[in-house]
């Protein structure tokens, strides 16, 4: 197989390229129709992941150091758990870098990209019952702008001079426009809790595809599936082990 045509069945596979596209590009590198529907066939069942089971992960760079609280990870290990357990506004597409939505499903900047207008996702549940609203956004990012908090995305949004809440959708003021706004909010520091995480930022209740069961610092995190999850793309397995 050609390295164009192992290309466009790995976009098959990533939901990135339709039947149709894939035939004719195969096609015009050289595959024969048969063998360009057989290959189709192949990597759209790849699409189909397999569920249940539990998943081990063994990582590198675990502490004993090491809190659930998202404004203070500073590891591969501790990113990955908050992956687990939490979603962030808006989340990197893995081969493209682009900005897709996530707790944020839509955004608009203004003329000069200097006041950004995002539309909070409706619907969303935290692992406590309760529902993502606007105002646990705003305390999110507010907790994450605060000095004592110690958050490593103080950095990245040392550039927003005003945080609100207007009319059930979340507005951004930048001292400077900049069009990457929405990329600075996929760090993996801003996961979205209730309340802003101001009352237990180490709590470990967020959106996200699994509940944190066990957190061992240094030794192990262990989570299990959340059933009421709004995405229906992942949190294929039943529980996790890192």
């Amino acid at each position: 197989m050609t390295d164009p045509i192992k290309h466009f069945a790995s976009r098959v596979t990533a939901h990135e390229m339709n039947r149709r596209e894939f035939i004719g590009r195969s096609m015009a590198a050289g595959l024969t129709l048969a063998a360009a529907t057989s290959l189709y066939g192949k990597a759209a069942m790849a699409q189909e992941p397999k569920r249940g089971g539990h998943l081990k992960l063994g990582l590198q760079g675990g502490s004993s150091t090491d809190v659930i609280d998202p404004a203070k990870s500073s590891s591969q290990f501790t990113f990955a758990m908050n992956r687990n357990w939490g979603d962030t506004l808006v989340e990197s597409h893995p081969t493209s870098g682009l900005a897709v939505p996530s707790l944020a499903e839509s955004w608009e900047p203004n003329a000069d990209a200097s006041v950004w207008t995002f539309k909070i996702r409706k619907g969303v549940e935290f692992h406590d019952g309760s529902e993502l609203t606007i105002d646990d956004v705003v305390k999110t990012l507010n907790r994450h702008t605060d000095e004592k908090s110690e958050s490593g995305a103080l950095g990245v949004l040392g550039s927003i001079k005003g945080i609100e809440n207007k009319g059930g959708d979340l507005v951004l003021t930048l001292s400077e426009g900049n069009a990457d706004l929405p990329l600075l909010l996929s760090d993996y520091h801003l996961v979205i809790q209730p309340g802003g995480g101001y009352d237990n930022p180490n709590a470990g209740i967020g959106t996200g595809p699994f509940k944190i069961d066990n957190f061992e610092a240094g030794v192990r995190a262990t989570f299990v599936k959340n059933e009421n999850d709004w995405r229906t793309d992942r949190g294929f397995v039943d529980s996790v082990e890192m």
